[in-house]
Parts: C-alpha cells; structure tokens; sequence
C-alpha cells in the first residue's frame, strides 16, 4: 500500500486524495516511514516535526475532505520548504550553527501559498551553509547523500529537496537557485528542477526588494508535469516584492502537450573546450539529444558570440556584492565570523573591497550577455548544454579542487556551466539526461524565452526519453 502511494506523481496523488482512494493518514505514513528508512543515510530531510503532531493534522485533513472541503490541490501533501525560506514555527537555520535555534514567527510568501493549497509541513530540506556551493553539507545536520549513491554528494544547494523527491519522501519541492541550485541537484538525483524567469516567483519577504536579482525560487518534481503544477501555486504577484510578474499563473496548470516538429535545438556543450569536463559527462549528455530528434526537433551545435571569462568575473563581482551585503554583518562581528565556513568568508571578502563602478562595469557585462544569449534564440529556439562539469563526487569532500587536470581557482568554479542561464535571467530547466557508465546520473539544462515554452518541451522530452520513470536502488530493493 505504501509503495503504491508513494510511487504516485504529485498530480496522481492529488487526484487519489481528493476521489478519497487514499487517505491524507496514509500519505503521512507512508511518508514517515520512507524517511524513517532512508533519511539517516542521506539526510534530505532535516527539523522534522514530531510524527504525531503530523498524523493528527493529516486526520484533520481527512476530515475536510469528508465534509466537501479542499484546501486546494495539495490537500493533505507532505512537504519540507527548503532550509533557506521560512516557515512559522519551524527552525530556519540556514544551515549554519549561528541560526541552529532560529524558528521564524511568520512564513515566507512561498510557504505561505504551499500551506494554502493544502500541503502539511513536515519539516526543512538540507542545504550548505547559506546555500554557498552546490553541496548540501554543513554542520547542524551534516551532508545530503546522492539518491543513487549514498557515497556521493546529493548536489546543491537544493540538495536535500533533490534527494527528498528521488527517494520519494516529498511528492514535489521547492527549491532556490542563484548558481545551479534547482538544477545541479536535479541533474545529479534523477529529477526535475525549473529556475524560472526572474520575477515569476517572489522571493521574501526580504530587507532589500529591488537589487538582488540573482537568486529565485523554483519548484522541483519527479516529472515535468508536477513542477508545472507546483509553479502554478509558487507563482504569481505580491506586492510586497515588487518586481515579481503579473501573469496569471494557473496557464502552468493546463495540459502541457504541443508540437515540438521544426523546434530548432542549440548544443552549447562545454562552450568550445571553455569549460572543463570530467571524461563522460559531454558524451551522456549529447546521447540524451536524439530524443528531442524523436520529437521533430533538428538539433545542432550553436555558439554564442560573447567572452566567457567576462561573463565569469561580471558573474564574481555581482556574487560577490550580494553575499557581502547579505552576510557582511556576521563577518564584521569576531563571535558570528568564527562560526562561518571558510567559502562564506572568501565570498564576503571579495565583496567587501568593491566599488560601485565595479558593480556596474559588472551589471553592463550582464547585460551584453542577455543581449547576446538574445541574439542566439533568433538562430535557435532553445539551448541545451550539461547541468554539471563532472559526475557527483565524494559526499566527504568540501568541493572539487580539479576536473579534467584542470584546477578550479575558486569553491565554485566547477559549477561554471550553470552560470550563463542565471546570468541572462531566462528560465532554465534542469532535466535527466541518463546514466554514466558508473551508474550515475547526468543531467541537462534546457533554456528558452518563457517558463511556459521550456516546460512544454521539457515535458515531451520527458515523455520521449523516459529517464525519470528509473527509480534509485534504495527504493528498489
């Protein structure tokens, strides 16, 4: 019974609950007895709240059903926001020890919609220290282990949430994504992860409503079809972030089926040898691309007139203001800097010691590269290229200091492929692309104009390749 319900998409669990199949105490117990197995091995899911609070409030869903009422269509779902957002009563420690003991009063705007369709709170997802680095490690919870190898590192920072849905604890999940974090993770666990455009899904409410424009939120699913749904209730406009989109979001809840016949695909690969590869990675990748070909695409090799590392020191600065404004405070004082990791102080000392003009110089940098990715989308309608340099490592390293014979200068440098698509602002979808000769997963980011196009065709190669339907060996055995 358990294996059944938890084998559902979000979608088919939905349905299943609200035709009362199923009930919200058996989602719950099911739930709670997969991350009983499995999260101490992999710790994805971290602060959970006690089983029996969870139970009576999964009965009390039951009972809203019986009388007629819905919550919306995550009605009794089992959900843990990721450790960067906050959720009323429930720790929000950033994963950092300065927070262990922090419980916000209130909800985030993004916790605030997912408790209204309906979800139940269980707890928190792992993530680094401050999301700083694309492995979920620090030192309130410890390290998220990959889903198909618990040696290895689970990805970040939405790592716990990748993890979480590939061992099936989580029907869908939230995530953040400022260098990869949706879609690193995702490639890594065998899932799906959107970085959707800038401004679709509010972040806050936060201090600062108008510079940061890095980071956002995004769903994570098992299929592309339930983090379409997801993104219908993540999306949408508050006023208390001004510059979130006005669009109607319910359009991602609607059949994402179209013809893909003449879409016109751009392998961007590794940007000419620009980037470093761990031996594999291209090849599992482009073997991935026949199935858009299965879908009427043409698929070709494409460039894009730009200097890489221009892009890569604009994208140094502008982090590096952000993360020094964001965190400064904690560095300036001798108690809260001791308790930083080594990469967070870097990070705020590289920000510290900019000028405004470097800000700038970085920001017009940024714009000649949406200019140029832009100009490249007349050519092809979307562009393709790895989620990851190499494969998920050793979960006991802190990050990757080479790939390929080629040393990385700085704690995210091996994470460089995911930078274009955060640096021009345009959705992003992290995808399978299959499995290594080791056994790994890889995966691929598909990039386009608008949420709702890179979404369609990420559900049809879905569809078509059939990557996401492989399940871990945990869960298999």
């Amino acid at each position: 019974m358990s294996e059944g319900i938890l084998v559902q998409s979000a979608r088919e669990l939905s349905d299943a609950i609200h035709r009362r199949q199923i009930s919200c105490r058996d989602v719950m117990t099911a739930t709670l007895g997969r991350i009983a197995a499995l999260n101490g091995d992999h710790v994805a899911i971290v602060s959970l709240r006690p089983a029996d609070t969870l139970l009576a409030e999964a009965d009390e869903c039951d009972r809203e059903l019986k009388s007629g009422r819905s919550r919306g269509w995550m009605h009794g779902f089992p959900q843990a926001p990721k450790d960067l957002t906050n959720a009323a009563g429930i720790p929000t420690s950033m994963g950092s020890p300065i927070f262990r003991d922090l419980v916000p009063a209130s909800d985030s705007i993004i916790v605030e919609r997912i408790r209204a369709a309906g979800a139940i709170l269980i707890g928190k997802t792992n993530t680094p220290e401050f999301g700083l680095g694309s492995h979920s490690y620090n030192t309130v919870f410890g390290t998220t282990k990959n889903a198909w190898d618990k040696a290895r590192s689970g990805g970040g920072s939405s790592g716990g949430a990748a993890v979480a849905l590939a061992l099936q604890m989580l029907p869908v999940a939230d995530g953040s994504d400022m260098m990869g974090s949706l879609r690193n993770p995702a490639g890594w666990n065998n899932v799906f992860g959107l970085r959707p455009s800038f401004g679709r899904v509010p972040g806050g409410p936060s201090p600062e409503i108008f510079l940061q424009q890095l980071a956002t939120n995004g769903p994570m699913g098992r299929t592309v079809a339930d983090v379409a749904m997801l993104l219908s209730t993540l999306a949408g406009f508050d006023a208390r972030e001004p510059l979130t989109l006005r669009e109607d979001a319910s359009v991602f809840a609607a059949p994402l089926m179209r013809d893909h016949k003449g879409v016109r695909i751009g392998w961007l690969g590794d940007f000419g040898g620009y980037l470093a590869m761990e031996p594999g990675i291209l090849e599992t990748s482009e073997a991935a691309l026949c199935h858009f070909g299965d879908l009427g695409c043409s698929v070709e090799g494409a460039t894009i007139d730009f200097p890489m590392p221009r892009l890569w020191d604009a994208w140094l600065t502008l982090r590096g203001a952000i993360v020094a404004a964001g965190l400064g405070g904690l560095y300036a004082k001798e108690g809260t800097r001791a308790l930083l990791k080594p990469e967070a102080i870097w990070e705020i000392e590289q920000g510290m010691h900019l000028s405004a003009a470097q800000v700038w110089a970085a920001s017009t940098a940024r714009t000649d590269w949406y200019h140029a990715v832009m100009a490249a989308l007349e050519r092809w309608d979307f562009l393709v290229l790895p989620t990851a340099q190499l494969w998920p490592f050793d979960a006991s390293l802190t990050w990757p200091r080479e790939i390929a014979g080629r040393t990385m200068d700085t704690y995210h440098r091996w994470m460089e492929v995911v930078v274009p698509a955060t640096m021009a602002g345009l959705p992003a979808l992290g995808a399978p692309a299959g499995f290594g000769k080791n056994g790994l997963p890889a995966g691929i980011q598909i990039i386009g104009k608008t949420d709702l196009a890179v979404l369609q065709l990420g559900h049809a190669y879905d569809i078509a390749s059939g990557f996401a339907r492989a399940r871990p060996p945990a869960i298999c055995s």
